[in-house]
């Protein structure tokens, strides 16, 4: 095993710091920006513009690139990053708990993803936006943020069981 220039147990007390800072900065960029990913394909799909939507790509490189950055500093840390390109797809996850082979995962992530974006397009933004909405004051945005947080907890605590005692019902499991 590789070993990082951080120990596990330094990444452990660094990690929230290095999260806050990175979330502030994010945040920051997000409402003087007007970052939105739900806008972001609105406005290329509707009117060809790109300006939201080179940002999102932008968020996509600039996380795989931290994430790698991370991945050097402690790999011990993140043993499994290069897991789904070097071992058989149709086994278990490593680490995950639930012990479900990748096409549950997929699967447990599209649908409740094809709601929150339908959500988000009835809404008007995506989750990231109202949160920025929110802590500028938008009650419309608190009242979104209050909402995914309690349906988040009452997901965790009930549905999300039920969907993998279902899964592997399927044979999707370990």
């Amino acid at each position: 095993m590789a070993t990082g220039i951080l120990s596990k147990e330094a990444a452990i007390y660094a990690v929230p710091l290095v999260t806050l800072l990175i979330g502030l900065l994010v945040g920051y960029l997000g409402q003087r920006s007007g970052f939105c990913s739900i806008g972001a394909f609105r406005d290329y799909f509707l009117f060809r513009h790109t300006r939201l939507l080179s940002g999102y790509v932008a968020l996509i490189v600039a996380s795989f690139a931290g994430y790698l950055f991370f991945w050097f500093l402690t790999p011990e840390a993140m043993e499994h990053f290069f897991w789904a390109l070097t071992s058989n797809p149709l086994t278990p996850v490593p680490g995950a708990p639930a012990g479900l082979v990748p096409a549950a995962y997929l699967i447990f992530a599209a649908i409740p993803g094809f709601l929150v974006g339908f959500i988000c397009v009835l809404l008007g933004g995506c989750p990231f936006r109202q949160a920025v909405m929110a802590s500028e004051g938008s009650y419309r945005g608190a009242f979104f943020v209050i909402g995914m947080c309690v349906g988040s907890i009452l997901f965790g605590a009930f549905v999300s069981g039920w969907i993998v005692v279902l899964m592997r019902a399927f044979g999707f499991g370990a």
